[in-house]
């Protein structure tokens, strides 16, 4: 499985859920699993922003040989589930990829949909967006230019929501 991140920068919230994807498999030992990032605004070329990388090394991830890329159609065609930071970026990836809507999700939507409906796989996912909607804003808060509290918040939510997807998306 290949799962993709998308933030803006792609400097914070999308390479700390890239990395912690992959610790969380490693840990896990899933086999054939790959995780990858990129911002619709990616700051291109540059590591991960340093506040955003001590909290992925706290919390078990490791941020060295990042660079940011920019989303493009080629790059979601790539991935088996998309997962957004925003239900903005989610917008702008169908907008490039409408053909991905059905990989499409944010981290949040995702999440919650996996619970609801015990879902295991992406198929279940998207089968599951029709039958359990929310008025909900389902967002991870942009943590650029916020104090050091606000990356540690955002770092943890993250976690919080990608460990039991990660797990649920990829064991049968």
């Amino acid at each position: 499985m290949h799962v993709l991140f998308v933030c803006t920068g792609n400097i914070c919230r999308s390479p700390t859920a890239e990395r912690l994807a992959l610790a969380f498999a490693g840990e896990a030992l899933i086999p054939d699993f790959r995780a990858s990032s990129a911002g619709t605004r990616a700051v291109v070329g540059h590591p991960i922003e340093p506040t955003a990388a001590d909290v992925l090394e706290g919390l078990g991830g490791d941020p060295t040989e990042f660079r940011a890329r920019l989303f493009t159609k080629s790059i979601a065609a790539e991935a088996d589930l998309i997962l957004t930071m925003t239900e903005r970026h989610r917008d702008q990836v169908l907008t490039l990829a409408p053909a991905q809507f059905k990989r499409t999700f944010t981290l949040r939507e995702a999440a919650r949909l996996a619970r609801a409906a015990d879902a295991r796989g992406v198929s279940d996912l998207a089968a599951a967006r029709p039958l359990h909607r929310t008025t909900d804003i389902e967002d991870v808060v942009d943590p650029i230019g916020k104090d050091s509290n606000t990356f540690h918040a955002v770092g943890n939510e993250i976690a919080t929501l990608l460990k039991p997807l990660i797990l649920r998306m990829t064991t049968r």
